[in-house]
């Protein structure tokens, strides 16, 4: 089947494509905007007139009638921290970031709408919230991890739809999609007691995100009983390093550990070596995520693995519902986390 440019050599006319089918203008208009009253043989001549022809379809015309973009935007908001320059670099290095696209752009694909990336923090919410009013997407899918983000909130009251990379904080009528956090770090506490180790220790993430908050409460409950040293961390490779030093320098003695995400996993691995102990004849070290870090180890980090891009491609289809039918109640998903047995522990 080749494609014919019209005469002169213009763009082929939606009238061209018409006369190809045999069928009206309006009937070219209604298959070319998803109506679902054309006979499915009609929609067929159509679709293979417009392929004969070259047909494009006048997008910005095609959203006059259908009222969508065909976007959606992935909005990451992000914690303002001191430290935060490398608010972008972390955002395009840390592996959970890329797997959270990687899900959401192959669930969106099928549905021909494309995803528009957008990191913010609280200095730039008002930008995020003028470019949402304006229409430019169907939809949101908000990566909002700490507690005080108002995001979440502005985006609601917006009236558009959204889904939230988990739960959220405060009381609001909102789709989300999470792991079981808790769980995930119990599986971790259990792996590290079945080897035998006694004397357990845990770098966390940030106290002021409910993921890294989470995950410390379940692993010191499934402790109970047992005094559980535990220094804060930032989720990066460097605070990972960091925070193992200093673990390491008032808990000498801890032959477990348990990291609340790979990337730390990396660095206090880097620092746990660099101190002359051997993992795991030493120290046992599990990490969270089952992301490429883990892979990076050395050795290969024994981790509970969240399926980050199932979980993306969830909030994804939970969006497109949303989108398609306005009005729909709130629904919330939550996954199940596994362990993945490596040589860390």
């Amino acid at each position: 089947m080749t494609t014919r440019p019209a005469r002169g050599g213009q763009h082929p006319t939606m009238d061209q494509v018409a006369e190809a089918a045999g069928v009206s203008r309006a009937t070219v208009s209604r298959v070319i905007n998803g109506a679902p009253s054309v006979d499915s043989k009609i929609r067929e001549m159509v679709q293979r007139a417009i392929a004969e022809t070259g047909y494009v379809p006048n997008v910005a015309a095609r959203s006059l009638v259908t009222r969508r973009s065909d976007s959606v935007a992935l909005v990451i908001s992000e914690p303002d921290r001191p430290d935060n320059n490398s608010f972008l670099n972390r955002i395009f290095t840390d592996p959970y970031f890329g797997r959270i696209t990687a899900g959401a752009t192959g669930a969106l694909r099928p549905h021909d709408v494309h995803l528009v990336v957008i990191p913010t923090d609280s200095t730039d919410h008002h930008q995020v919230i003028r470019y949402l009013r304006q229409g430019h997407v169907d939809g949101v899918l908000l990566i909002s991890s700490h507690e005080q983000d108002t995001l979440p909130r502005q985006v609601h009251e917006l009236g558009i739809p959204a889904v939230v990379s988990a739960r959220p904080t405060s009381p609001i009528a909102v789709s989300y999609v999470d792991v079981d956090q808790r769980l995930g770090a119990r599986l971790a506490a259990d792996r590290l007691l079945s080897l035998g180790r006694t004397r357990l220790a845990t770098i966390s993430g940030p106290l002021d995100i409910p993921s890294g908050l989470d995950r410390l409460e379940g692993f010191r409950a499934h402790l109970a009983g047992r005094e559980v040293p535990a220094v804060e961390g930032d989720f990066t490779r460097a605070g990972g390093e960091t925070a193992a030093r200093r673990l390491l320098a008032q808990h000498p003695r801890i032959d477990g550990l348990f990291v609340a995400n790979d990337l730390m996993a990396e660095g206090a691995l880097r620092a746990v070596q660099d101190l002359g102990r051997r993992v795991p004849d030493d120290i046992a070290v599990v990490g969270f995520d089952d992301s490429s870090a883990a892979l990076d180890c050395r050795p290969l980090l024994t981790t509970v693995r969240q399926p980050v891009e199932e979980m993306a491609a969830e909030m994804a289809e939970v969006l497109m519902a949303h989108i398609a039918s306005p009005g729909r109640l709130p629904r919330s998903v939550t996954f199940q986390p596994t362990l993945v047995i490596r040589e860390s522990a």
